[in-house]
């Protein structure tokens, strides 16, 4: 016969920890190199850095098809983030539901404008 000591603890679903702070580091690393990338085209680039500059760098397909992996990867990192903050810290279910649609439609659209804005150039 097993004792009990103390209240029980509630488990909210299995292994989400793991997952989640392996998928914010990945992403985060992702963005990183991302971001090196693009530094090292500006840094190693002739001529005043403008519109066209940045427009020459994301003309490339392979560099649309990044883009838009950091895109997703980016909404997939703020995603886990801010549900992990409401999971937390907010205590009324009804409220964090609220919260939590209305954090996944801000990020679609953030994440569509982004999209819209790279295939554009």
């Amino acid at each position: 016969m097993s004792v009990n000591y103390g209240s029980r603890r509630i488990v909210v679903g299995a292994h989400y920890g793991l997952r989640d702070w392996l998928s914010q580091r990945v992403t985060a690393a992702l963005m990183a190199l991302f971001t090196v990338l693009v530094l090292v085209q500006l840094i190693f680039s002739r001529g005043p850095i403008g519109y066209d500059q940045w427009a020459g760098i994301f003309s490339r397909q392979w560099m649309k098809v990044l883009g838009f992996s950091i895109i997703v990867a980016l909404a997939w990192h703020v995603w886990v983030g801010v549900r992990d903050i409401f999971m937390d810290y907010v205590g009324s279910v009804g409220l964090r539901l609220v919260l939590q649609v209305f954090a996944i439609v801000w990020l679609l659209g953030c994440a569509g404008w982004g999209i819209q804005v790279l295939w554009r150039l």
